[in-house]
């Protein structure tokens, strides 16, 4: 088990709820001023980045977001662009860039340590670069991060982490699954990729040389009491979720296992990014009905915000359900 201890951390495309109040510790809370006005004024205030926060058992969860893109209704294989398209309609989700993909952040708080589950693509794809702002909105500073999670190296994950090419988050500890760290930083599958991938490839690079002491984990392990790393393996080679568990409640962030209106009603149904469809295919296959069996609390990245959700049966079929996360008692 690999000890977090407090002090050993203190996209390119091919062409084609405001703030909730904070709950985080007291050293980390966040005063919020008013501005003064005078009477006639008008307040044109800015509108806050949008923030969650949830409890499961001693843990704190803030759900944050880096921002958006909209994703062309031909990206996904295992279905045409009509049937994207007409399912986006049939949900008013639709967009005139296609389908909107959220890309939200997890922080995570234990009273002890401060862990961050993804950074975000930080202004390389879409309208992004916000998850500064979301952090220094609740009173974190980038420093007081002790630990970052990176369920898998595309640039819309790790971004965050090296964006302006310096080492964003000087005192976390960086953990990324060993196979993706192999196939992101290996030159040969970098020239024979597709140049919408070329920025996940060098974005790898960059987080190999500004994080030397980059934590590469194998497989499913404890990471730290009540968080520990979950194999689902498909979408990247090394792709991973997060599981958060205490006092008999748990949360599984389950990454790019889901993506809006396409799932979960279809596991065939890919994302252009995916190196292995058919194995992806088969882990949504798989993880998709048991999940709705066991009735599990999911956090996805790329769901609408804050992405907390359940997959349920209705009527045999499939759907994604939004979940409560504000007063939770």
């Amino acid at each position: 088990m690999i000890n977090l201890s407090r002090r050993a951390f203190t996209l390119s495309l091919p062409a084609a709820s405001v703030a909730a109040a904070s709950v985080l510790s007291p050293h980390r809370a966040f005063a919020q001023g008013q501005a003064a006005t005078t009477p006639g004024q008008a307040v044109h205030a800015k509108m806050p980045p949008p923030s969650a926060q949830l409890k499961i058992g001693r843990f704190t969860i803030t759900a944050l977001a880096d921002g958006y893109a909209d994703m062309p209704f031909t990206y996904f294989p295992g279905s045409t662009a009509k049937q994207v398209e007409d399912a986006a309609n049939a949900m008013s989700a639709a967009k005139p860039g296609g389908v909107r993909f959220l890309f939200n952040q997890y922080l995570v708080d234990d009273g002890e340590r401060l862990i961050l589950i993804d950074t975000g693509p930080a202004g390389t794809l879409g309208k992004t670069g916000n998850l500064p702002g979301a952090l220094d909105g609740i009173g974190v500073r980038p420093d007081s991060i002790d630990a970052v999670i990176i369920t898998h190296m595309h640039q819309d994950h790790m971004g965050g982490l090296v964006a302006g090419g310096q080492q964003n988050f000087s005192k976390a500890e960086v953990y990324v699954d060993r196979r993706d760290v192999a196939y992101w930083t290996d030159p040969a599958k970098r020239a024979a990729a597709p140049d919408f991938l070329k920025a996940s490839f060098d974005i790898s690079a960059e987080m190999v040389r500004l994080y030397p002491k980059l934590q590469q984990i194998d497989g499913e392990r404890q990471i730290s009491r009540g968080i520990s790393i979950v194999d689902l393996t498909g979408h990247t080679p090394g792709h991973i979720g997060v599981r958060i568990e205490d006092g008999g409640q748990s949360l599984l962030m389950v990454s790019d296992m889901l993506f809006p209106v396409v799932h979960p009603a279809g596991t065939e149904v890919n994302f252009l990014f995916e190196q292995d469809r058919a194995a992806a295919q088969d882990m949504r296959a798989r993880f998709f009905p048991r999940a709705a069996e066991e009735k599990a609390l999911i956090a996805a990245t790329h769901m609408p915000f804050p992405g907390l959700g359940r997959i349920v049966s209705d009527g045999g079929k499939l759907r994604w359900m939004m979940a409560e996360w504000a007063y939770q008692d």
